[in-house]
């Protein structure tokens, strides 16, 4: 069956694009149901057109798509999809982006720049979204940017519950790539333990994208197992830095650890060749399998996001998915 009917006769629908078909299975498998048929092509020019195969009317919709590259192709997609809802007459709207296009793009370095993660939300509401759902925003200020409720998940407990049964946690240190990952930090101290933090001071260019100058670590590292986080890894270029550094301060081993895995260009080489012994990552995004190497692990998101639409759905408390604890 594609659709999940509750004694008040409300009806959940999950519907994907073709970003990543994969992870909104998974998503509508643990849900009990099925994605609701979908077609959509491209015309030749690049123009996109989708058409729902069954009547979404009065149905509680929920548009899955990571915005994985070419990520305007991923946006406009769903831009679209939500607009097809709402013409269609669905009941309520929820994007579901567990990787949200954009959102380093959240405030002006210098004059004269855009703030595209707002107008993202802008766009969205627009197109007739209810709702946003999203993992591990770059900043939580994003949240604002949405006129409607944002349902913010976090990623957290599923890596330290992974990385916590891999390592000794009386001999780990939690390790902020930058003074701006401090807090949480502080937050994957708490789940492990009350372990030791440290973060590295670097110095980033905001005129020169992906690149940053990693400098000392301000704390201790020296004969601990150091784990490196943040919330995603795009060329690895700052992560395999700040492992690196971490070696140098006499690190026993380094593990890295990030929901987001964009890994452009020379990431997954940079990350394969680096002295990482794991590198840890969700399934916010696609990882292709020539993109995969040997020490990488793969977490799914998927139960996070089902047990998240359910609880929407049934109007449940999503508080203990929003605080990062489970």
């Amino acid at each position: 069956m594609s659709e999940l009917r509750l004694s008040s006769e409300k009806r959940l629908r999950v519907f994907s694009g073709r970003g990543y078909p994969e992870l909104a299975e998974e998503v509508a498998s643990d849900l009990g149901i099925a994605v609701t048929p979908t077609s959509a092509y491209d015309f030749a020019n690049g123009e996109i057109f989708v058409r729902f195969e069954e009547s979404v009317r009065g149905s509680d919709a929920f548009v899955i798509q990571s915005h994985a590259a070419p990520v305007n192709k991923q946006i406009m997609e769903q831009l679209i999809m939500v607009d097809a809802l709402k013409r269609a007459s669905a009941k309520r709207i929820t994007v579901v982006a567990p990787f949200y296009g954009y959102a380093r793009q959240d405030k002006k370095h210098r004059g004269r720049e855009p703030i595209s993660a707002r107008l993202m939300a802008d766009l969205f509401k627009a197109a007739g979204a209810d709702r946003l759902m999203v993992v591990d925003l770059h900043t939580s200020q994003i949240q604002g940017f949405f006129d409607g409720p944002v349902d913010h998940l976090f990623a957290l407990p599923l890596l330290t519950n992974y990385v916590g049964s891999k390592v000794d946690r009386n001999n780990l240190t939690i390790v902020s790539p930058d003074s701006g990952r401090v807090r949480v930090a502080e937050r994957w101290s708490d789940l492990m333990g009350g372990c030791p933090i440290a973060f590295i001071h670097k110095t980033r260019d905001p005129r020169v994208p992906n690149e940053a100058t990693v400098g000392r670590i301000v704390g201790d590292v020296k004969g601990r197992t150091a784990v490196v986080i943040d919330d995603m890894i795009d060329t690895a270029g700052t992560i395999v830095k700040a492992v690196d550094a971490c070696l140098e301060a006499g690190a026993s081993e380094v593990i890295v650890a990030a929901t987001h895995g964009v890994l452009s260009g020379p990431a997954s080489d940079r990350l394969k060749n680096s002295g990482a012994t794991e590198v840890v990552m969700t399934n916010t995004l696609p990882i292709p399998e020539d993109r995969r190497f040997d020490k990488l692990t793969v977490l799914s998101i998927a139960p996070l996001l089902a047990r998240a639409i359910r609880e929407v759905f049934e109007d449940g408390s999503v508080t203990s998915l929003f605080d990062g604890h489970s």
